[in-house]
């Protein structure tokens, strides 16, 4: 009787006899893609078929470097790798280093080439990127003249603002003659002095899209003095058109979006900043009008006229104070002269005379007030209240008190 293996014993052999073969380490097979799923860790999973059989295949992450293009269901690739058996499931699968398209590998290689010499020459550059204008009137538009294409941009254009102009110069996106009506639409249409140009068309195969890829093309849109959006294909679509013009937009109807601006919202946007400008003057005269006032109060206290009248009344009130200070000096200088007169009056000789008194005086004139001045003999005279007496002493007397 035969031996008896177990199940992981038979894989691990049918898988050593890949890994000695030497042709499936390194092989190259053509097929379509099918059940493309792409991994959350960054892995590939496909099935390679044609009309007779079918084969798992999967890129791992650390390989995805090998893919250029996004893996699509139904496209013809060359995918180039080793077969080998995954134990666990008894399972042979491709396991791919690199894919390309096939039928397009020579177009590939050439996109590739020419990009990378480009590149070199600078005219990616961001520094030789000019910037869409904002507020955009005319639009210039170079696509084929029927397709979805040229409607979707209409449309989203007249939604946006019907008041922005387009100007379409048809021109041949595929097939013979197309890089060269596409160089002239460019250039016509920039002779124009437009604001902005639209150049592209809708989605294709890489034969569709190729016009787009030329050299021509190239060198037309980075001459354009006219700032120019790209919008070739769908979003997953990359031509050498994307990587000269000043920005990219991943469909036509995006690049219409970004040339456009939408109206509804300029306007919007204009009365908010009318309403503010409106708020902010309001502010601003209220202010002035209170700096007015102040002012005007300002003024109103340093008022000639006012300040004159101030003046008037202060020198009035000075003059009503001299003239008081000075009736009471008056009253009180009269006071004091009634006082003196009246102590004056006192000890005037009249007064006494007038009271029954005189007074004597000796030949000289001099008044007699003690008996030392005469000698007898001396001539005398005598006031009294009305009149005088001559006389003459006959004896002086002292009295003993004195």
């Amino acid at each position: 009787m035969a031996g008896v293996y177990t199940v992981s014993q038979v894989n691990a052999y049918i898988k050593n006899m890949f890994v000695q073969d030497y042709a499936l380490s390194r092989i190259s097979i053509k097929g379509e893609v099918s059940n493309v799923k792409y991994h959350t860790s960054g892995h590939i999973y496909f099935t390679l078929k044609d009309g007779k059989g079918a084969l798992s295949a999967v890129m791992f992450a650390s390989q995805r470097m090998g893919l250029s293009f996004p893996l699509k269901e139904g496209q013809q690739v060359v995918a180039t790798g080793s077969v080998d058996v995954y134990e666990r499931d008894g399972k042979y699968q491709l396991y791919a280093r690199e894919i390309r398209l096939d039928g397009m590998g020579a177009l590939f290689m050439e996109f590739v080439r020419l990009r990378n010499e480009l590149q070199e020459m600078g005219m990616f550059s961001e520094e030789y990127k000019q910037p869409i204008p904002r507020y955009a009137k005319t639009v210039g538009i170079v696509t084929a003249p029927t397709g979805a294409a040229v409607r979707d941009i209409m449309n989203i254009s007249q939604r946006r603002n019907p008041y922005v102009q387009l100007i379409l110069y048809p021109a041949l996106v595929q097939g013979k003659g197309a890089k060269e009506s596409i160089v002239k639409g460019i250039r016509t249409l920039d002779a124009m002095g437009l604001d902005v140009l639209i150049v592209g068309r809708g989605g294709g195969s890489i034969e569709d899209l190729w016009a787009f890829n030329e050299e021509e093309v190239a060198q037309a849109i980075f001459e354009c003095a006219t700032p120019v959006i790209s919008a070739v294909g769908h979003e997953t679509d990359v031509t050498i058109a994307d990587y000269v013009a000043d920005l990219r937009a991943p469909t036509p109807s995006a690049a219409a979006e970004l040339a456009v601006f939408d109206y509804r919202q300029f306007q919007a946007d204009l009365g908010g900043l009318r309403e503010a400008m409106v708020q902010a003057e309001v502010r601003r005269l209220a202010g002035e009008k209170g700096r007015l006032e102040q002012y005007r109060l300002r003024l109103k206290v340093k008022d000639p006229i006012r300040q004159l009248n101030d003046r008037r009344m202060r020198i009035m009130k000075l003059e009503e104070d001299l003239e008081e200070a000075v009736r009471k000096k008056l009253l009180d200088r009269k006071h004091r002269l009634e006082i003196l007169a009246g102590r004056l009056q006192g000890l005037s000789p009249l007064e006494k005379i007038s009271g029954g008194y005189g007074f004597l005086m000796d030949g000289q004139g001099k008044r007699v007030v003690s008996v030392s001045q005469i000698k007898p003999g001396d001539a005398l005279e005598i006031r009294v209240r009305d009149g005088r007496i001559q006389a003459r002493a006959e004896a002086a007397e002292r009295f003993s008190d004195f």
